[in-house]
């Protein structure tokens, strides 16, 4: 049954859309630790240089082949050129293993909402809370599925209702929430030796760790490579300026992450010293953020602000995530929305299930060393994204040609500012960046350069 495809209904829907889908858990959680472990301003200033030069130029090239093609990537990158129709099945992939755990951490973040909504931000500053509860059987999937259904009902109601119009309330919210909380934590009594190790450079710390870093986020904060730019691409009306809507989703994206890192860095600087910013990952928003809020005044109705931000944030790119699978099985399958969206729940249980458990019940069954939660992580951005990347930068760089994707973006007669850095970018630069990117993250992942 050929089925109806969904659109945003302007260049404002389109961009609020697409900044929710990259505004996530890597800004609000990886951005932050990974600034303060690689010396604060100048990660931060790599981390713009590159988003203005190689992040754009993927950005621009996935969301153009969207729109030329009006496909999910499944089939986009073979109406392209057949010989690329393995990378549609790739592509489309990737966004199956991230889904699952994705919504696992969010179940975290949903679990952290209401203990401080129920006043238990104390306990939850204790030694082993965030170990008690992983660790346990039942309260993870409780919250995993808690979370995956709030997804599946946005994504349910389609383009237009469900992912535009959610976008158009939770964005504006998340900006002023973020803005909110990094504003008071700036008015706290030591914080402008916190911001001046998170804004100012000191060159004495840049290193090739801080450009694989920075390039690694990229993929996090910006939801490049895992089909979801092709996927919401191809749900834009021709008229919209392409370039302009790459431009504002850009901005829009840094200015979130840059304002999570004033929100976290001075909070952690004055209440947990230098040390308390070295913890990464979970350690950082599950354990030493509840200690920081526990010893800050208001400290309650922070946390509970906080992992507000976070899952708004978390929730609108698990949805995008989400939608890119969903519109992949309704472009492979011709299946009706619904009936994607069932699918859809089941392989995210199979997989989350597991990802949920890899921290309790069955933390005794690893994969090469990892549990299932990592191994899921590592296989999704440490291969398949760089891969994906790298193959569609050849296609549209060497294959295709960047006419092809600069055509589509000026096909109004729009202007094209950044062409000639496009052309260059897409051709030279992030192919070798991509390669760098995939032999890093698989050395350090298993020990061999430390990062």
């Amino acid at each position: 049954m050929e089925q109806k495809r969904g659109s945003f209904t302007g260049g404002l829907g389109f961009v609020l859309a697409a900044a929710g889908s990259a505004v996530g858990l890597g800004n609000l959680w990886r951005f932050p630790y990974l600034a303060a472990q690689y010396g604060g301003g100048i990660f931060i200033l790599v981390y713009i240089i590159l988003a203005l030069t190689f992040g754009f130029a993927l950005m621009t090239t996935e969301i153009a082949i969207g729109r030329k093609t009006k496909s999910s990537p499944i089939t986009a990158y073979s109406k392209l050129d057949k010989r690329f129709g393995f990378l549609g099945i790739i592509a489309s992939i990737v966004p199956v293993i991230i889904l699952p755990y994705y919504c696992v951490i969010g179940g975290w973040v949903t679990k952290y909402v209401t203990t401080f909504a129920q006043g238990l931000g104390k306990p939850a500053a204790s030694d082993g809370y965030f170990q008690a509860f992983t660790g346990d059987t039942f309260s993870p999937l409780f919250f995993f599925m808690v979370f995956l259904i709030f997804t599946t009902l946005i994504v349910m109601a389609g383009v237009e209702k469900g992912i535009e119009n959610v976008s158009k309330f939770l964005m504006p919210l998340l900006v002023l929430l973020t803005a909110g909380i990094a504003i008071y934590t700036l008015t706290l009594p030591g914080s402008m030796e916190g911001l001046k190790y998170y804004l100012v450079p000191d060159f004495g710390k840049f290193s090739f760790k801080t450009i694989c870093a920075a390039m690694g986020q990229m993929f996090y904060s910006m939801s490049l490579a895992m089909g979801i730019m092709i996927t919401y691409g191809s749900y834009t009306k021709d008229e919209i300026s392409l370039s302009k809507s790459v431009n504002q989703i850009e901005i829009f994206d840094t200015i979130i992450s840059l304002l999570a890192g004033l929100l976290i860095i001075p909070a952690v600087y004055i209440f947990s010293g230098e040390a308390g910013l070295k913890s990464s990952g979970a350690g950082l928003m599950f354990i030493t953020l509840p200690k920081v809020f526990d010893q800050m005044p208001k400290g309650e109705l922070i946390g509970f602000l906080f992992f507000a931000l976070v899952l708004f944030a978390a929730l609108t790119s698990s949805v995008s995530i989400m939608e890119a699978i969903v519109s992949a099985i309704m472009d492979k399958f011709r299946l009706s929305r619904n009936k994607s969206c069932a699918i859809c729940i089941i392989i995210a249980i199979i997989l989350g299930v597991p990802s949920s458990l890899g921290n309790g019940a069955w933390s005794n069954i690893t994969i090469l060393g990892m549990d299932f939660l990592t191994f899921f992580d590592y296989i999704s951005n440490s291969l398949l994204m760089p891969f994906v990347a790298l193959c569609t930068a050849i296609l549209a760089g060497w294959i295709l040609g960047p006419k092809v994707i600069t055509d589509e973006v000026t096909r109004n007669g729009e202007k094209f500012g950044r062409k000639k850095l496009y052309g260059v970018m897409i051709k030279y630069v992030a192919p070798v960046l991509l390669i760098i990117i995939l032999i890093t993250y698989t050395l350090s992942q298993f020990g061999l350069f430390t990062m």
